[in-house]
């Protein structure tokens, strides 16, 4: 079924919205949230979180890419969920990962200042996630966003895991320095 009939049925407050849903991008979700939670579980419990978040936003918010907009709900439960979890003990999950080896990019400290500056910084790394290739674009955002591993990531790029090891690192090495450049110090 296309996008737009599926938005369509959530709009008509159609029940089999979340059906046709699930059919189509069930499988997408479940990844997004297991490489973040890597609980089978867990990650169910996520995507029909999804699915029932979807369905509360949908009216009024009508998405342009649904399977961006479900990613990101799902990866946002994700987070959350295993922040939860991890409360009183940490876990080495693939999100624990990706985040330590961005953070000689961007700090992890949760100050107001930082909080305050928040958007200026997402569009500071979009600008620089734009000038990239689209093949390092495309390999830095399945590392850090959908938090896929260094082999998934370099598999769907068609690379080899050493060259994906490598743009990754000049990657963040280059953020860095644009963050640098834009005032940001990390």
């Amino acid at each position: 079924m296309e996008d737009s009939k599926i938005i369509e049925l959530y709009w008509l407050r159609d029940e089999s919205a979340i059906q046709a849903t699930s059919r189509k991008y069930g499988p997408y979700l479940f990844k997004i949230a297991y490489n973040i939670l890597t609980d089978t579980q867990d990650s169910e419990e996520s995507v029909n979180d999804t699915y029932l978040k979807a369905w509360n936003s949908m009216p009024p918010h009508r998405p342009g890419l649904l399977p961006a907009f479900l990613g990101k709900i799902t990866r946002e439960l994700s987070i959350d969920r295993l922040r939860y979890r991890t409360r009183k003990k940490r876990l080495d999950s693939g999100y624990m990962l990706a985040l330590s080896e961005l953070k000689e990019c961007v700090s992890g400290t949760d100050t107001t200042e930082q909080q305050t500056s928040m958007l200026l910084l997402a569009e500071s790394i979009s600008s620089y996630l734009r000038s990239l290739s689209p093949e390092a674009r495309s390999l830095f955002v399945g590392r850090y966003f959908y938090l896929d591993s260094v082999q998934e990531a370099a598999a769907y790029c068609g690379m080899s895991i050493s060259k994906a090891k490598s743009l990754l690192h000049r990657t963040r090495k280059g953020l860095k320095v644009h963050l640098e450049k834009e005032g940001f110090h990390l």
